[in-house]
């Protein structure tokens, strides 16, 4: 059977994402390589509890342009409206704006973007995957 390791993204400023992903979503870095052999500085992180790893890779000779709507990636959190609250007394913005009142019932998410502007959906933990991804 196979196993869904990591996931790469590519990064504009590896300290400024490490830092991001580490202070603000409870990710620690697992491992740092200044050197992979394409020459790419890289950092895999580690949600604690989770076997899927993020991947951030830099390289000075990449030029770096995120598409809007390009991917998200998801994370579940046990009160959406407490840890959002932190991320806003830290200056990142939640969005769709009307993210409280518009999922008061049902399935609770928010959005917020990285310093290179992907998405990150945040969901209440005990979201049905099923209800979510559509299938049953």
């Amino acid at each position: 059977m196979a196993v869904f390791l990591h996931t790469r993204i590519r990064v504009s400023d590896l300290d400024a994402s490490i830092n991001f992903y580490c202070d603000n979503l409870g990710f620690r870095v697992m491992s740092r390589s200044e050197k992979s052999p394409q020459g790419n500085e890289i950092a895999h992180l580690e949600l604690p509890g989770n076997k899927h790893t993020l991947e951030l890779t830099y390289s000075d000779d990449y030029d770096l342009n995120v598409p809007e709507d390009l991917m998200h990636m998801a994370i579940g959190v046990p009160d959406l409206t407490s840890f959002c609250a932190e991320l806003e007394g830290r200056g990142i913005e939640i969005w769709p704006d009307e993210w409280r009142e518009e999922f008061v019932s049902g399935t609770k998410m928010g959005f917020i973007d990285d310093p290179d502007g992907y998405e990150i959906e945040l969901l209440e933990e005990d979201a049905d995957v099923e209800e979510l991804s559509g299938v049953s």
